[in-house]
């Protein structure tokens, strides 16, 4: 059975629910790693109310027997605080940015309640209990996905990790602790006074802030995905997951749209023997140009996504807009918000690429447990080793 996931719930509603189908039998599920996750994606600096509401925390509904996937369907919980949904205020001025007007219209509504319960970024709590969730597993297989902010609004903040997806990266442990240390979600912590003031700034002008974010996984096999069909290329697989995140708005793989600028000589990377015994891949590469993608399917080298927010749709200084209950111009509404929730999506971005790449690596593997996926993972390993020998 394919790994697939599924999510349910509302903004106010009592609970958002996130279920995995297809786990295999035996994965020791970490509930304090999903709860990290979790406290991680209602973090940083800019954050608002809602943040103070809730506090989340993971309940299992099903699936687990004595902390082990049993194989049957993973059905994880969040509960809502704040579960007044057939109380919350009706939403007739329209938010430019937000779905508010395209969704009324699409249903056929006046109230962009209707809409908004399902549309809000309090949703990804949901992909962060599934994503978490397959961290785990994928940590299983010596596989590490982490994620970290290059820059919020015109404050370029980091680097791409690798200094130009070279292999100097230092490993996710280290990365994610020097991340988790600061409120901004970056690894380099030269810059968070600037932050700090861009997104204070922000906030005085009743204003808001996106920004990009980077992932990337490490110890990835080569052969993850398809070059056959389509619908099944790990590289498209990843953009609609990190684009059907909230307020996304772009996303580039490796060099991404620099590689359009540049003669080819110098966006596709070289191959090189490998040393024996240093990584999944037979060789290696000069570069990481590629980002660890090529045709649709993982080369062996660290998989490097990056992913671009816009600012928040809920302005406290509200734009123009109409009252679609009536036809007639007046001011956005306002909503609790945030001014700027950069760091907190780099967490959702990290557990979306997850999801990915754990079924990605599950469809290459097969297996009913833990045990038989890592057998056939070490077979293939093993005739990757005898490819690179020649053999």
């Amino acid at each position: 059975m394919a790994l697939t996931f599924s999510t349910a719930g509302e903004s106010h509603g009592p609970a958002v629910i996130a279920t995995l189908f297809g786990l295999p039998f035996g994965h020791a599920l970490d509930l304090d790693w999903i709860n990290s996750q979790l406290k991680r994606r209602q973090g940083g600096y800019g954050r608002g109310g809602r943040q103070n509401v809730e506090t989340d925390r993971v309940e299992v509904l099903s699936g687990l027997r004595r902390g082990l996937t049993i194989g049957s369907p993973l059905t994880l919980v969040a509960r809502n605080r704040d579960s007044r949904i057939d109380k919350a205020p009706d939403l007739a001025n329209v938010r430019p940015g937000h779905v508010d007007l395209a969704g009324v219209l699409k249903i056929g509504s006046r109230n962009a309640r209707d809409v908004l319960e399902r549309a809000s970024a309090r949703e990804t709590a949901a992909r962060v209990m599934a994503g978490a969730a397959c961290q785990g597993l994928l940590r299983e297989f010596g596989i590490e996905v982490v994620a970290h902010v290059l820059s919020t609004g015109a404050v370029q903040a980091d680097s791409p990790m690798g200094k130009g997806y070279t292999k100097i990266f230092q490993g996710a442990d280290a990365a994610r602790a020097a991340r988790d240390s600061g409120e901004f979600g970056t690894i380099d912590r030269a810059h968070d006074a600037a932050l700090k003031a861009a997104i204070d700034a922000a906030k005085a002008a009743g204003d808001t802030l996106g920004g990009s974010i980077e992932v990337v996984a490490l110890n990835l096999p080569p052969g993850l995905g398809s070059h056959n069909h389509w619908d099944s290329k790990l590289d498209g697989r990843l953009g609609q997951a990190l684009m059907s995140i909230q307020a996304m708005k772009a996303v580039e793989i490796g060099l991404g749209a620099e590689a359009a600028k540049r003669p080819g000589s110098r966006v596709h990377d070289s191959v090189l023997p490998m040393p024996p015994a240093a990584g999944r891949a037979p060789y290696t590469r000069g570069s990481n140009n590629a980002g660890g993608l090529e045709g649709g399917v993982t080369n062996g080298e660290p998989l490097v996504c990056r992913v671009h927010m816009k600012p928040i749709s809920t302005l406290m200084n509200p734009l123009p807009t109409v009252d679609v209950s009536t036809g007639e111009a007046a001011l956005a509404s306002t909503e609790r918000s945030d001014t700027c929730a950069v760091a907190a999506a780099a967490i959702v971005a990290e557990c979306a690429v997850a999801i990915v790449l754990a079924q990605a690596l599950l469809e290459k593997t097969g297996g009913d447990s833990m045990d038989e996926a890592r057998r056939n993972l070490d077979g293939y390993l093993k005739s990757l080793r005898a490819f690179g020998g020649g053999a």
